[in-house]
């Protein structure tokens, strides 16, 4: 994600390169926190979305139908990791890789019915795309997913070997975390991993329930997990005094300790919730792109 040029050396991934300035107390975490569940962290948080949903309806009317909290979340997480960009660190062969791209992750199911089935997709997106960069990239790739009867690349990988006996399935899935830990996997099983990417993210608000503390899977890379839930109503009292309906949407966000501190973790987490309050800035690429530590 970088705009300068950068030469891939010894020690880089396909999908990262490895940061060499870490400091070495951070170096050692993934050694002594070996699996992202030893190393995750749960954040809990409420935004309250009155204004935000009359921005939406906006957007909606000029032609953007169906957009709605899942691309302003996109949009908004994309824009912190401009500014923030140790969001998009991954702990891979316990090293601290910086990403090169930043890739987001989404199961989707076909229908909502119980007999449907489910499927992930993947979704590459820039640093200084806007809310409708994302709305279109998104929406384009759910409805490829909803559109098409055949299974993509990620089912058609399980369907190979889902109906193989277990101890070749283990020693297949052995192989795959061997590989991932010496950097070794190729780029074609990479853009078909769903545990492998920038973030993975559930709208649970679609399905009518509270979001749920997700936990972050130990094979692959994925250093964040964003959940969040349907809009609730909540009466307060306004600057007068005097009691006002509002409604806040709650969301979870599991991380990655190892990725970086929790002083810059929590500075995201206010990065994030402001541009989810005012998404009008999200309307425009960002000023600049911050560059990651090498």
């Amino acid at each position: 994600m970088s705009e300068s040029i950068y030469k891939r050396r010894f020690g880089d991934r396909v999908d990262g390169r490895l940061i060499r300035t870490y400091p070495a107390y951070n170096k050692l975490t993934p050694f002594l926190m070996k699996s992202r569940n030893d190393a995750t962290n749960y954040f809990s948080d409420s935004l309250e979305v009155t204004e935000i949903d009359r921005w939406l309806r906006e957007k909606r009317t000029e032609g953007f139908k169906g957009m709605g909290i899942l691309h302003l979340f996109l949009a908004a997480y994309i824009r912190t990791v401009a500014y923030r960009p140790a969001l998009n660190r991954f702990i891979s062969g316990q090293r601290v890789f910086s990403r090169s791209y930043i890739e987001t992750v989404m199961t989707v199911k076909r229908a909502f019915s119980d007999t449907s089935e489910e499927t992930t997709i993947k979704v590459k997106l820039l640093p200084n795309d806007t809310i409708f960069d994302i709305y279109r990239k998104m929406n384009e790739k759910i409805d490829e997913v909803k559109a098409s009867e055949e299974s993509n690349g990620t089912d058609k990988f399980a369907e190979t070997f889902a109906h193989l006996p277990r101890i070749i399935i283990n020693a297949v899935v052995g192989l795959l975390k061997l590989l991932d830990y010496m950097g070794w996997l190729p780029q074609s099983l990479l853009d078909i991993s769903p545990f492998h990417g920038s973030m993975i993210i559930t709208d649970l608000g679609s399905i009518g329930v509270p979001p749920v503390h997700h936990h972050i899977y130990n094979f692959g890379n994925l250093p964040v997990f964003v959940a969040f839930g349907a809009k609730r109503r909540a009466i307060e009292l306004d600057a007068a005094g005097r009691p006002a309906e509002r409604k806040y949407i709650d969301y979870n966000v599991s991380t990655d300790e190892r990725i970086c501190d929790g002083f810059y973790l929590a500075g995201s987490f206010k990065y994030l919730k402001y541009y989810m309050r005012n998404p009008r800035l999200l309307e425009s690429p960002p000023e600049k792109v911050v560059q990651d530590i090498f």
